[in-house]
């Protein structure tokens, strides 16, 4: 039996038209309503029918709905949640895609009270964005972490997680906090750090810019499609979840400062040791099936 019937995505850019597309592809039957605050993001949405319908007002794609999924920046959450509070029904389950959870449970708690509230974080993406760089298959193997409320529904907590199993992620049972603090330091701190490399190398006086895209092809390279995503996100991300993020680049700083007295003073053993447990954990990641063991990122030429 299908966890939902009608399924409204609020926010149409690659997460939302992702799981547009995953829910026509895995669950046909299931009719998806979409809604943007983006006129231009509908008007492509409807080109490209990406789902059954799309609504010109948020109230309009929810009025009967038995899940609304909110993928809008993690700071506009609120203000979503309101704008769909009146048409919403009584039965209907709310719950999102951000990559902060407890400030967005808040958010979500104060403009809809009483209501079932199941937040969810897929933890998938691309550095790409809009409703044409969805696709179908993005959240295939991919972690989806649901983060209910202390008192949430079971049941409710059921049918969120049984709808990622149905798109094809694996699915945890998180606390909102302790995912704020896993996903400071193994999304958030890294995408701050590429921010930093990027616009550290941009700004050198004495390396033009033109050198710095010609022998981009090491490690720079693969900071700049982390630093190529979504800006209005990330902003999002970092003033949402910023106590967490703070705590984490502070420890980063501590190591950091580590590591350049290790350089200074000629430690050798103190750098091998760190390179050889770092790569470790890379052996580990690829051994758990989250990354391309194939030489160069899996990349062609």
């Amino acid at each position: 039996m299908l966890p939902f019937s009608r399924v409204t995505i609020i926010g149409l850019g690659l997460i939302g038209s992702s799981l547009a597309r995953a829910i026509r592809e895995y669950m046909p039957t299931v009719r998806v309503t979409g809604h943007d605050a983006d006129p231009n993001v509908r008007q492509i949405a409807r080109a490209i029918d990406l789902c059954d319908d799309v609504t010109d007002t948020a109230g309009a794609s929810v009025t009967d709905a038995d899940l609304v999924v909110l993928c809008v920046p993690v700071r506009a959450m609120g203000a979503a949640a309101a704008e769909i509070a009146d048409d919403l029904p009584a039965e209907a389950i709310v719950s999102d895609v951000g990559s902060c959870k407890a400030d967005v449970l808040a958010q979500l708690t104060a403009a809809l009270p009483g209501r079932a509230i199941i937040p969810a974080h897929p933890v998938a993406g691309t550095e790409n964005s809009g409703p044409e760089a969805g696709f179908a298959s993005l959240f295939q193997g991919r972690w989806c972490i649901v983060t209910p409320p202390a008192d949430a529904d079971p049941a409710a907590v059921a049918r969120v997680s049984e709808l990622w199993h149905r798109v094809g992620a694996d699915v945890e049972i998180m606390d909102p906090q302790h995912h704020d603090l896993v996903l400071a330091v193994t999304s958030h701190l890294p995408h701050l750090i590429a921010y930093t490399i990027v616009g550290t190398a941009s700004d050198l006086e004495d390396v033009t810019q033109s050198e710095v895209i010609k022998y981009s092809a090491g490690g720079f390279r693969d900071f700049t499609r982390i630093a190529a995503s979504d800006p209005t996100m990330w902003r999002d991300v970092f003033l949402a979840n910023k106590d967490a993020v703070l705590e984490m680049l502070q420890r980063f700083s501590e190591d950091l400062s580590a590591l350049q007295r290790a350089i200074r003073w000629n430690d050798g053993d103190a750098l091998f040791n760190l390179f050889t447990r770092t790569r470790a954990i890379r052996r580990s990641i690829i051994e758990q099936g989250q990354d391309d063991p194939k030489p160069d990122f899996g990349r062609s030429h």
